[in-house]
């Protein structure tokens, strides 16, 4: 099982899958120039929930369809640090 995690370092907020860098799928759609946010609702929260879905579901178009309300319910909620499971995520997408 996948394990998202998130922290923030003196070179900003960091967040991996599994210990690596979790892709900011850019590629997709560009809400934030600067990258990964949480704990708020805004562009950079919106960037780590499309990057966080398009892992997890390996389904772009519905990682799109599922980023602003994952954003609001999941991303804007998190801790500083934090660490979310693919089963979290599956379930807060149901």
């Amino acid at each position: 099982m996948k394990i998202y995690e998130g922290g923030r370092s003196l070179d900003g907020a960091v967040v991996t899958v599994d210990g690596a860098p979790l892709n900011p799928r850019f590629d997709l759609k560009r809400f934030s120039p600067a990258g990964f946010e949480w704990t708020y609702e805004g562009d950079g929260p919106r960037q780590l929930a499309l990057a966080l879905l398009a892992d997890h579901l390996r389904d772009d178009a519905r990682a799109m369809a599922l980023t602003e309300r994952f954003m609001r319910d999941v991303v804007a909620e998190l801790d500083n640090a934090w660490r979310l499971t693919a089963d979290e995520i599956a379930a807060a997408i149901e």
